[in-house]
């Protein structure tokens, strides 16, 4: 499993370019803006059709490009993305595919960044991002139902701005968007009873038994998704938009009953962040029965020694590791390929 090869055009600051990978350990360094991060975001879009940092495909074309281009060969399939406003393409072994369903079953990621410790202080948007990334993996059909939610949605706060429309025509929208609304809170609320122990484990690893009490708590807009939108109609009419759903759902992060974004010290939050990732990652492995990849973006700098060896040890053995960070120093012996990132092109220095 794993992903072995990856040709870049015109994705982000990248290069056009061929890397070819080892099956467990991958390391890119470099000063910050060279393209290491885009490297791995590149992985992650190329296997998942789903970047971790953006919702919308055209921040990735590279500027004044027309489209971008990914190619690779991962799970020992030869997977084909390319995106343009003119056009999207996917293919598979050669084959254009019509649906994702099949490509999408192929691999599947963990994303850690320097950045996730924005999932506790930052909006609800980032944290609402890290349920749907874990559930379009984890959930079959979980990806439709968001995506027709999204559509259904969109429509319907359309017709909440025009004052000419009439209550008939928003309600005609209700149906597929509850239908798929009470999808999604039930998949959410079922992929963190899953995640939750594991998570509890993390933590306690990671901090080397220092933290005794964390806990993740969902927090749905609404259980009953139709019965609040009945409610809510005269604020959604004078707001000119749909004011509950899943669109506003939340996850907290607790440690010791209290949330911990209002009390964790910094290296708390960084502890809980990183459990929570490395619950995914556990999750995945037993879930699919094979491990993820793993995409760790900057994370290690700002840990001590013990920390870091606790992250990796309780991951998966047999998981894919890229590894990015401006310098590698610390680590003693790197186990696999190395790369420089300089202006958005790969060089291989050490092996």
């Amino acid at each position: 499993m794993g992903i072995s090869s990856l040709k870049t055009r015109d994705f982000r600051v990248l290069a056009d370019q061929e890397l070819h990978f080892d099956p467990r350990w991958n390391y890119f360094c470099g000063a910050n803006a060279q393209g290491k991060t885009s490297i791995l975001e590149a992985i992650a879009v190329l296997m998942r059709l789903q970047s971790p940092r953006t919702r919308t495909f055209g921040d990735l074309v590279r500027f004044d490009a027309r489209g971008l281009v990914l190619d690779g060969w991962a799970a020992g399939r030869h997977m084909q993305f390319y995106h343009s406003t003119m056009r999207r393409k996917l293919a598979l072994d050669g084959v254009e595919q019509q649906t994702a369903a099949a490509y999408l079953e192929l691999q599947h990621v963990v994303f850690f960044s320097n950045e996730d410790v924005r999932l506790i202080r930052g909006t609800s948007t980032n944290r609402r991002a890290i349920m749907d990334f874990l559930g379009t993996q984890l959930i079959p059909g979980y990806r439709h139902q968001l995506r027709n939610y999204i559509k259904a949605l969109r429509s319907r706060n359309r017709l909440l701005k025009d004052s000419a429309a009439r209550w008939r025509e928003i309600e005609a929208y209700e149906p597929p968007l509850c239908e798929a609304g009470q999808e999604l809170i039930r998949a959410r609320h079922s992929a963190l009873e899953k995640l939750h122990p594991l998570f509890q484990t993390a933590v306690q690893h990671i901090s080397g038994g220092s933290e005794t009490d964390a806990a993740l708590r969902y927090f749905p807009s609404a259980w009953d998704f139709s019965a609040a939108l009945e409610a809510h109609r005269d604020a959604d009419r004078n707001l000119g938009q749909t004011t509950t759903g899943p669109h506003r759902d939340d996850l907290q992060f607790l440690l010791y009953g209290r949330p911990a974004a209002e009390f964790a010290s910094e290296g708390q939050q960084r502890t809980l962040v990183l459990a929570v990732k490395n619950a995914e990652a556990l999750l995945l492995s037993e879930t699919k029965g094979h491990p993820p990849v793993l995409l760790m973006d900057d994370i290690f700098g700002e840990l001590d020694a013990n920390r870091r060896r606790a992250v990796l040890e309780q991951l998966p053995d047999d998981c894919q590791r890229f590894l990015t960070s401006t310098s590698f120093d610390w680590l003693e012996r790197p186990s696999g390929p190395m790369w420089k990132m300089d202006s958005g092109r790969a060089i291989a220095c050490r092996k």
